[in-house]
């Protein structure tokens, strides 16, 4: 049984058991999972389910591997540069996104 779900305006395929890395959303300290109700297909090999936009009633579980605020995962470091050509004038500066980093547990149509 897989879903794709929609979080921080990407689609992520998922199936139970899968570790996926979302963008960063505002969760209890104390939290233990999250809901992630922005289901837009779930299908289990033979049924499938698309949703107009979502799915009614569907959920996906997720976990986190560690503590919440530990599951805060920090992804590579980004050097955009901005180049004007001619001018001497070059700009180079360093970005790193911030996921949360989630196992799922299951998944409910």
């Amino acid at each position: 049984m897989y879903a794709v779900i929609e979080q921080g305006g990407k689609q992520y395929k998922v199936s139970q058991g899968d570790v996926i890395r979302i963008e960063l959303a505002e969760v209890a300290p104390d939290a233990k999972s999250i809901e992630l109700d922005k289901v837009l297909f779930v299908s289990d090999g033979t049924d499938i389910k698309v949703g107009t936009p979502y799915l009614e009633g569907a959920k996906v579980i997720a976990s986190f591997q560690t503590v919440a605020e530990d599951a805060l995962v920090r992804g590579p470091k980004l050097y955009p540069t901005h180049f004007r050509r001619r001018k001497n004038s070059s700009r180079k500066m360093g970005h790193r996104q911030k996921y949360l980093q989630l196992l799922i547990d299951a998944i409910e149509a």
